[in-house]
C-alpha cells in the first residue's frame, strides 16, 4: 500500500490543472482515455497513449507515484504475455516447438501470440495507470456529491468506504511496526500476515460500529436529497472537457479510418502510415495541452 517516500495512493489536493478541474470533468477525461485504450489496438498508438498518460502524471504532480504504479503494472503485464504465448495456437510464425502437451495440444510458440499478448498487456498497463491517475487527481468527495442527489445513502456509503481506505492502510502500517518491535524478533511467513490481516479486520469492524452509531445520532438516516449546487465552468473545466472530446473523437476516427488498424492472427498485420503518426501526435497533444495552462491553480 505504501509507495516510495512513504506516500499513499490516495487523493490529496495539490496545485495542478487536473486537481483544479471539477470532479465530473476530470472523471469524464479519464473515461475518454479509458475508451481510447479499449478502442485502439495499434502498438504504436498505444505506446503514444502511454507516454501521454505518464506526461499527464508529471503535469499533475504525481509522476513518482505513477512511475511506481507502472512498475506494479509490469508484474501483471508479463504473465499476460507468457500465458498468451503458451495457450494461443492461431499464429503461423513458429519460433519454438515444445512437442505434444497432452490436453493442451501441440506446444508451438508463435511470434503472433507474443505480439498479441504484448498488446493486451500494454492495454492493461494503460488502464492501471489511468485509474491510478484518476484516483490521485479527481476529488472522490466532490464526485460522490454528484451521486448524492440521486441516492444519498449510496453516496454516503461510498464516501465512507473511500475515506476508510487510508485509515486501514495506516492501521496496517502501525500494526506491522508493532510486530517488528516485539521481543524475540518479528514474526515472519504466512502466520504473521494472517495475524496482521485479522487485527486490521477486527479494528475495521469496531470502527464501523462507532461510525454507524455516530451517523445515527446525527440524524443521517432521515437525510433528504441534497440541493443542486451550481458554479460556473472554469478555464480548466473547459480545457479538460475539450480534451476529453478530442480524445474520444480521435479514437473513433482512428478506428474507423484504419489509421490504427492491427491484427495479430494468422499473421501480424500492422500498417504504419503517415496517418498513424499523425494520430499518435494528435493524441499526445490532446492529452497534454490542458496542462500547459497553470493560471488560477491553488492548493
Amino acid at each position: 500500500m505504501r509507495p516510495m517516500g512513504g506516500m499513499l495512493f490516495f487523493y490529496r489536493r495539490i496545485a495542478s490543472p487536473l486537481h483544479a478541474t471539477r470532479a465530473t470533468v476530470g472523471a469524464a477525461w479519464a473515461l475518454a482515455l479509458t475508451g481510447a485504450t479499449l478502442v485502439l489496438y495499434h502498438p504504436l498508438v498505444l505506446f503514444a497513449l502511454l507516454l501521454a498518460v505518464l506526461g499527464a502524471g508529471f503535469g499533475t504532480g504525481v509522476g513518482p507515484l505513477l512511475a511506481r504504479a507502472l512498475r506494479t503494472a509490469l508484474i501483471v503485464a508479463i504473465p499476460i504475455v507468457v500465458v498468451n504465448v503458451l495457450v494461443s495456437r492461431d499464429g503461423l510464425t513458429v519460433f519454438a516447438r515444445l512437442g505434444d502437451l497432452g490436453p493442451f495440444g501441440q506446444g508451438d510458440l508463435t511470434v503472433e501470440a507474443v505480439l498479441y499478448g504484448a498488446v493486451i498487456a500494454l492495454k492493461v498497463t494503460l488502464l492501471i495507470l489511468i485509474t491510478t491517475l484518476a484516483g490521485l487527481a479527481v476529488d472522490p468527495d466532490e464526485l460522490l456529491r454528484v451521486f448524492r442527489r440521486l441516492s444519498f445513502r449510496s453516496a454516503l456509503t461510498a464516501s465512507l468506504a473511500t475515506r476508510m481506505l487510508p485509515v486501514l492502510a495506516a492501521d496496517a502500517q502501525r500494526l506491522g511496526e508493532a510486530q517488528r518491535t516485539r521481543s524475540g524478533g518479528p514474526p515472519s511467513g504466512a502466520r504473521a500476515r494472517v495475524a496482521l490481516l485479522a487485527a486490521v479486520v477486527g479494528g475495521s469492524l469496531d470502527r464501523a460500529m462507532d461510525v454507524a452509531a455516530t451517523l445515527e445520532v446525527r440524524g443521517f438516516a432521515t437525510a433528504t436529497r441534497a440541493p443542486r449546487l451550481t458554479r460556473p465552468f472554469s478555464r480548466h473545466d473547459i480545457a479538460f472537457a475539450a480534451s476529453a472530446a478530442a480524445i474520444t473523437a480521435l479514437a473513433v476516427v482512428g478506428r474507423l479510418a484504419g489509421a490504427a488498424s492491427f491484427s495479430a492472427y494468422p499473421r501480424v498485420h500492422m500498417p504504419t502510415s503517415a496517418d498513424t503518426l499523425v494520430l499518435c501526435a494528435a493524441l499526445i497533444a490532446a492529452v497534454l495541452l490542458p496542462f500547459c495552462d497553470r493560471r488560477g491553480i491553488d492548493r
